[in-house]
Formats: C-alpha cells, structure tokens, sequence
C-alpha cells in the first residue's frame, strides 16, 4: 500500500491480514465524498459503537467520518470511561467533537439491566464480562436509566439500549417479574418521548430470535423495540438467526441492529469473526431488513479482534458489511 492511496470497498477485502493492517493508517476504503454521498441514499443509518475503534474519541470519530464516510455514531464508552459515568466536562466535549465531524448519535448503548435479578440463583454470567466499564448493581439501575434518559437527551437520540439481565439457568419463575421491570422501564422511557432497545444477548436471558420474540410478546409497550443482534443469536448451538430467528420478528418493532459475525470451530465451541465471514448470512439479513422496511441503526458491533487491534479489526469489520451491502443491491 501508498501512503494517501484510496482503496475501493470490495478491493479492500483481498488484502490479507498483514497488508490490511500495516496499510490501515494510510489507506481510505473509498474517498470520504464518495463514501457520504452513498449513505445519503442509503436506508440504514450505517453506523459504528464509537469504542469498538478506540478509547480517544475524537480519532474514533474521525475514523468513523472521514475513513469510513458516516453519519451516524453509537456511543458506549470513551476516555476509558463508561459512557454513563461521564462528568459534565466530558460530555460536552464528547458534543463538541461530534459536531466537528457531523456525526449523528444513533442510541446511547448503555449497560442497563445487565445485573443479576434479585432473589434469584446467582447467574454464570454475573462476573461482569462485556459491561465496558460499568459497575452498577440491581438497586442502581433506576438511577441508571434515568441518566440513561438524560444523555439521550444530550446527545440528541431517541434510542436507550438495555439487557434483561444475567442469564439464568432456569428463567421461567422470574420471567414475568423480569418482563414487569422492562415495562416498567420503557413506560419511563416514554414519558420522555424515548424509546428503550433491548439487545439479543447471549449471557443475558433473551438471547435468540426466538427468545426476543416471546420477550416482544410479553412486553407490548410500542416504545420497547429490539436491537437485533444476529451475531449474539449465533452463539447459540442450534440457533439460525436468518432466516429462521428473524422470520419470528415482529418487524415493526425492531429498533437498531447490531453488525458482526460468529464463526464455529469443529469442537463445537464459537469465537467473533469479522462480518462477511462466520456463520451469518448478512447480505441475506440486510436484504431482508430493507425489504420489510426497516431504516434504523445498523450499527458496528465488532467484538472480533483478528486484525490485532480494534481499530485494524474494525476496519476489515466495516469493509465486509460495505460488501454484503452491496451483494444485498443496497447503496450505502
């Protein structure tokens, strides 16, 4: 690669590993222009989560705008922090910085309900893995969310991003307390015209396609939407998040998408893989998804770290969802 050289989407993805990430400083998967001019068509609002690139915020979002061509962003953590522990300062900042690059805040994803439920067995998932900063327990997630609802309001979205917590071995006795506390919640949310997503998770109790449709049918509030995460469903032995998971949505209520993959190993097991790879068929999913209506978030979620850094993962990440945008006939 020649330092300053633009690269075509699809052409980006010949490159092996070692090239991609010794050039990933230099190189542009396609001119800024070209690539802003395309998403204005687009009937995603393509995005990344800002942390999945780096900490520094504001190369995060240059990445995010002038590399990648976006206009949207989904905020998790930054500076090393949460994004729900950010002071004042920070925040401001935070806005400041979004502005200079024009970047749109797609949802606060933050780590709402992603504790154990009270009274119940202590989950095997309560040893706080994925919560990217967060340390809150059962008594504070009222708190939570109402300074969840405060940086929507901040940021300028509509879009909280929630769990229903720890998964447990047997849900079923606490299932319809757990789907009570999501009411609850989403009926707060909507006091302040915002909408509550809850993520498909493999550690918490709603974690497949079939999983989230029982959840949607219980929980009935118009402002409590899914954030369909396929690569989460994925993880699942057995699971097939598209056709056969997502066929079970009520599409009307799916809220924001999270973009990634899962690949198996012949012992069984899974591990992250780099959209384009794995076992999700995301030009199929994406085709799906704009032919039944849906125009939200579908937004970066890599996880997948096989370039060594999250910048140089994300970046192969980012060009395999351009391609299976493109094999799905939509111009993003």
């Amino acid at each position: 690669m020649i330092s300053g050289q633009v690269i075509k989407v699809d052409e980006c993805m010949s490159y092996s590993r070692r090239e991609f990430v010794a050039g990933a400083g230099a190189a542009l998967c396609v001119a800024p222009q070209e690539l802003r001019a395309m998403a204005a068509s687009c009937p995603f609002r393509v995005a990344v989560i800002n942390d999945e690139i780096s900490q520094d915020f504001d190369h995060a979002c240059s990445v995010a705008a002038k590399d990648f061509g976006l206009e949207w962003i989904e905020l998790r953590g930054m500076w090393g922090k949460n994004i729900t522990t950010l002071d004042a300062a920070q925040i401001a900042e935070a806005k400041r910085i979004l502005a200079k690059y024009n970047l749109k805040v797609t949802d606060i994803a933050s780590p709402l309900f992603k504790v154990d439920w009270p009274g119940a067995p202590l989950s095997k998932e309560s040893e706080r893995r994925d919560t990217f900063h967060a340390d809150a327990d059962f008594k504070a997630q009222d708190a939570l969310l109402e300074r969840c609802v405060e940086l929507a309001k901040a940021f300028g979205t509509d879009r909280i991003r929630c769990f229903d917590f720890w998964r447990l071995e047997d849900v079923k006795p606490y299932r319809a307390a757990i789907n009570g506390k999501l009411r609850q919640a989403a009926e707060r949310a909507a006091k302040a015209n915002l909408i509550l997503v809850l993520e498909n998770e493999m550690s918490c109790n709603t974690a497949t396609g079939e999983e989230a449709a029982a959840t949607l049918a219980a929980v009935t509030e118009r402002n409590f939407m899914l954030n369909w995460d396929p690569g989460n469903a994925a993880t699942f032995a057995g699971s097939m998040p598209y056709p056969k998971g997502y066929d079970l949505l009520p599409k009307a209520r799916i809220g924001h998408c999270h973009a990634k993959s899962v690949v198996r190993k012949p012992d069984g097991k899974w591990d992250w893989a780099p959209v384009g790879k794995g076992v999700v068929d995301w030009a199929g999913q994406l085709k799906a998804l704009a032919k039944d209506g849906y125009r939200y978030a579908v937004s970066m979620e890599t996880h997948w770290r096989g370039a060594g850094t999250p910048e140089a993962s994300t970046r192969v990440s980012m060009a395999g969802l351009k391609d299976a945008l493109k094999q799905a006939g939509i111009g993003c």
